[in-house]
């Protein structure tokens, strides 16, 4: 298994009632990142009780110092709207400050949005537009977004990158529960059975597969996904997903967002 590496000093995981806690890296706008996301949440449908996930943004960026400050002017009301590179990260973290799960819930929204490519994800106005679409408290996050400690959360992932050598993203570090234990690190992303393997040698047993949810409870939990996706975690053909996919269509269980390139259903 190539660009698998044990870390010598790894970061310690988060304390948590599952073995095993997953740090991916990632460059959230990046296509490889969003064609991963398809992996892993096939892997959290069926091995979900075994890893939590912690999300690092690794996307190299600089000049932190100068957007934090011009969005001051957005934050104290001024109509101004601006645009950057580093805004959609900072969001993330921003979202973060108001827990994991809605951060989680931000994350992949900023995401379908820069699949659907119908707004420009770097401006600052589309990403408080996109706190307000996920329930944040929207005061909270305006003060957070504009604020030294949501730059600060950006910098630290880009630190914790570069600290455990992190040179291609997306990658993935897993840690098990012994503290003393090194990380595993897989740079690059690899077809499924690689990480299902990885967890079962980790863990030291044979995994044992959560019974796969309806496509109602997966939607609960999900809210939007592609057609590769449903097929990807029921195992099956996508000409089949997409039969089954325009059946809750009918039934306006969800709708359907198409573009030329990619196929998106939502939860309605």
């Amino acid at each position: 298994m190539n660009n698998v590496q044990l870390l010598q000093q790894p970061v310690a995981p988060s304390t948590c009632n599952k073995p095993i806690e997953l740090y991916i890296f990632i460059d959230p706008l990046c296509e490889k990142a969003l064609l991963m996301q398809m992996t892993l949440r096939k892997l959290q449908v069926e091995y979900g009780h075994y890893f939590t996930c912690r999300y690092v943004l690794s996307t190299e960026l600089s000049a932190l110092n100068s957007i934090t400050s011009r969005m001051k002017g957005c934050v104290s009301g001024a109509e101004l709207d601006i645009t950057h590179p580093a805004l959609p990260s900072i969001a993330i973290k921003a979202a973060e400050l108001q827990g994991k799960r809605a951060g989680f819930r931000y994350l992949n929204k900023v995401q379908e949005i820069a699949v659907l490519n119908t707004r420009n994800i770097n401006s600052h106005a589309t990403l408080i537009e996109i706190a307000q679409q996920v329930n944040l408290d929207m005061e909270e996050f305006v003060s957070d977004f504009g604020s030294k400690e949501a730059a600060r959360a950006f910098q630290c992932d880009l630190y914790l990158t570069r600290e455990m050598e992190v040179d291609e993203v997306p990658s993935i570090v897993f840690f098990n529960e012994c503290i003393e234990d090194e990380g595993l690190k897989v740079s690059g992303s690899y077809n499924y059975e690689v990480y299902e393997h990885i967890l079962a040698e980790l863990l030291g047993e044979e995994l044992t597969r959560q019974p796969v949810p309806t496509l109602d409870d997966l939607f609960d939990h999900f809210s939007i996904l592609t057609t590769a996706e449903v097929a990807e975690i029921y195992s099956i053909n996508e000409q089949l997903a997409e039969r089954e996919l325009k059946k809750r269509m009918l039934q306006q269980k969800v709708e359907r967002i198409m573009t030329d390139e990619i196929t998106l259903w939502r939860a309605k």
